[in-house]
C-alpha cells in the first residue's frame, strides 16, 4: 500500500504541475504541485526516488506538451523518446534529493531542493541541440505580474526557485504535522525564510510597478492573417489568396496610423528578394501606406525534394522596409529547430529513418548576426518563432541596443492547442527579464502586445477567440530607456544555484550519513527503501 500511495502521489504531483500551465492556467497549483512528490520521497532509497520522480516528470511533460501530436510527422515513436528524456531531469532531481536526504537529513534536503531543481532546469535549457527552456516552473506564474518582476534579476529561474522553495516549506510543515519528522525549529525556520523571501519578491513587484516611468512610446500594428497551413505548404498555388489576406488587413489597419506594421513569420508566398513581381507588389503597398514594415518571408516550404538551389540562399527571414519601399535590412533566423529546420551533426551521426526520413532534405541555414532595425524613436530586434523560447537570444539583442522586441511566428502547426498560449507566456518573461515591450505577430494567433512589466495589454480577438481568427491590432508601446540587471549580467543566479548544488552534492560524498529523528526517537530515514 505504501508503494501504491507513493506512485499515486508522484502522478498527482505531475497532474498538479501541468494544470498550472496554459491552457489550464491554474498557476497557483505550482506552489503546491511538488508537495505530494516530496512526501512520497520520504524514506525512499535512490532507486525508488529516481523512479517516483521520473513518473512525476513523465506525467508533467506529457500533459504540458500534449499539443505536440499536432505537429505533422510526429508520432508515438518520437513521443516514446522525447517525454522519457525530459522526464529524466525530474528523475535526476529525485535521485540527488534522496542522496542529500540520506547524508544530511530530510530538512537539509528540503532546503537544497530549489537549488537542485533549478540547476536541472538550467541544464535542460542549455544541453546543446536538445536545449529546451520551455515549461520551466516559473513560466506558470506569467499571469501573476508582481511575482514575476524579480525575473529582471534572475530570469525565469528565480521564479522557479521561489515556486520550489514554497513547495519544500509546505512539505516540511505537512511532514511535521503528520509526525513523520521532528525538529519543529528547523521547519519553522524553513517556513519563515520562505515567507520572508516571498514577501520580498511580491513587495518588490508592487513597488517596481509603481515606480518606473517611460517617456517614449511608439505606435505599432500587428497583422494576424490566419492563413491555413495547407495554403502555406503550397505557396505557389495559393500565392494570390495569401497575399490578398495580408493586403486586405493592411489596408484596414493603416487607418490606425502606426509607425510600424508587422506581418507574421513566413507571411509572403515566396522569397521577396528573389521574386520581382512579389517585391513590386509589396513595395507598392508599403509606399502607399507610407510607414515602416516588418515582413516575414520564406521562399519555399522548409523541406524540398530536389537540391536545385544554393542552400545559402534560403532561410527564415524578417525583412525591414522603409516608408519609401526600400529594404533597409534583413534578419535571418539564428536558432533553428533541430530535426525540423536542420539536422544536428548531419555529417557525423547516421540518424535512423524514424527520426530523419531519408526523402527529406533541409535547406534552412542559420543566421549569424543580431540584426537591429532603426525607427525614429526606437531600435528593435526580431525573434522568429521558437527563438523567443531562448532567453540568451533575446537578451543579446537588448544588450546590443534593442529597446523593444518583436516576435513573428506561425503556430498553425499546433492546431487549437495549448502551444500558442505557452509561447505567449514565455514572451511575457522575455519582456520582464529585459524590461522591454514585446509585440507579437502570429499567423494564427496569439498576436498581442506585452509591456515591460509582462502585462499582456492587448491581443487580436474576435468573439472571444484569439487563435485561428484573422484580425489586426494597434497599440502604443513603451520604449525602454535602460537595461535590467538580467540584461547586463545574464544567468548569474542560475550559475550560483548550480554552484551550490554541486557543492552540496559533492560534500555529501565525504559526509557522515545522517538520518532524521521522529518525535518518538525512531529513525526516519530507512523505511520503505527500494
Amino acid at each position: 500500500m505504501r508503494v501504491l500511495y507513493a506512485i499515486f502521489a508522484s502522478v498527482f504531483s505531475g497532474v498538479l504541475l501541468f494544470l498550472a500551465f496554459p491552457r489550464y492556467d491554474l498557476g497557483f497549483l505550482a506552489f503546491v504541485g511538488l508537495v505530494p512528490l516530496f512526501l512520497s520521497l520520504h524514506g525512499k532509497g535512490p532507486k525508488g526516488s529516481f523512479l517516483l520522480s521520473w513518473t512525476c516528470g513523465l506525467v508533467f511533460f506529457a500533459g504540458a506538451f500534449s499539443w505536440i501530436y499536432q505537429v505533422p510527422g510526429y508520432n508515438s515513436i518520437h513521443h516514446a523518446l522525447i517525454i522519457p528524456y525530459l522526464g529524466l531531469y525530474f528523475a535526476v532531481f529525485g535521485l540527488t534529493f534522496s542522496f542529500v536526504s540520506k547524508r544530511w537529513g530530510m530538512t537539509v534536503a528540503l532546503w537544497v531542493a530549489p537549488f537542485l531543481f533549478v540547476s536541472l532546469e538550467y541544464l535542460r535549457s542549455n544541453s546543446g541541440f536538445l536545449s529546451l527552456p520551455w515549461a520551466l516552473l516559473g513560466h506558470s506564474q506569467y499571469r501573476y505580474v508582481p511575482i514575476i518582476q524579480f525575473a529582471s534579476f534572475t530570469g525565469a529561474y528565480g521564479i522557479s526557485f521561489l515556486v520550489v522553495l514554497v513547495n519544500a516549506a509546505l512539505a516540511g510543515v505537512v511532514m511535521y504535522g503528520l509526525g513523520i519528522l521532528g525538529g519543529k525549529r528547523q521547519f519553522v525556520t524553513l517556513g519563515a525564510v520562505t515567507f520572508a523571501l516571498g514577501a520580498v519578491v511580491v513587495t518588490y513587484g508592487y513597488a517596481i510597478l509603481g515606480m518606473l516611468a517611460f517617456t517614449k512610446t511608439i505606435r505599432i500594428s500587428v497583422i494576424q492573417a490566419n492563413v491555413e497551413q495547407k495554403m502555406k505548404n503550397n505557396p505557389k498555388k495559393y500565392a494570390d489568396a495569401i497575399m490578398q489576406k495580408h493586403v486586405k488587413l493592411t489596408h484596414q489597419v493603416a487607418q490606425d496610423n502606426a509607425e510600424l506594421i508587422v506581418w507574421p513569420e513566413g507571411a509572403t508566398p515566396g522569397f521577396v528578394l528573389k521574386n520581382m513581381s512579389l517585391l513590386n507588389e509589396i513595395t507598392s503597398l508599403v509606399r502607399d501606406k507610407k510607414t515602416y514594415f516588418v515582413i516575414g518571408s520564406s521562399e519555399y516550404p522548409k523541406f524540398i525534394k530536389e537540391a536545385s538551389y544554393d542552400p545559402a540562399e534560403f532561410g527564415n527571414t524578417a525583412l525591414f522596409f522603409s516608408p519609401e519601399g526600400k529594404v533597409l535590412g534583413q534578419y535571418l533566423k539564428i536558432r533553428l529547430v533541430p530535426f525540423g529546420e536542420y539536422i544536428p551533426f548531419e555529417k557525423t551521426i547516421p540518424w535512423p529513418r524514424f527520426i530523419v526520413p531519408g526523402e527529406k532534405k533541409s535547406f534552412e541555414v542559420p543566421g549569424k548576426e543580431f540584426t537591429l532595425f532603426q525607427l525614429d524613436r526606437a531600435r528593435f530586434g526580431v525573434l522568429i518563432c521558437w527563438e523567443i523560447v531562448f532567453p540568451d537570444l533575446c537578451r543579446e539583442f537588448v544588450r546590443k541596443g534593442a529597446n523593444l522586441m518583436i516576435n513573428i511566428t506561425n503556430e498553425g502547426w499546433f492546431g487549437e492547442s495549448a502551444a500558442p498560449y505557452q509561447m505567449a507566456a514565455i514572451n511575457v518573461f522575455r519582456a520582464v527579464e529585459n524590461g522591454i515591450s514585446m509585440a507579437r505577430a502570429a499567423n494564427t494567433g496569439i498576436s498581442c502586445f506585452i509591456d515591460p512589466f509582462g502585462r499582456i495589454t492587448g491581443r487580436v480577438q474576435n468573439s472571444g477567440k484569439d487563435i485561428f481568427i484573422e484580425g489586426y491590432l494597434t497599440q502604443e508601446m513603451l520604449v525602454a530607456e535602460k537595461n535590467t540587471f538580467y540584461t547586463r549580467h545574464g544567468d548569474l543566479f542560475a550559475y550560483f544555484v548550480l554552484l551550490v548544488s554541486v557543492l552540496v552534492v559533492g560534500a555529501s560524498f565525504v559526509s557522515r550519513k545522517r538520518q532524521d529523528i521522529d518525535p518518538q526517537g525512531q529513525r526516519g530515514g530507512d523505511e520503505i527503501q527500494y
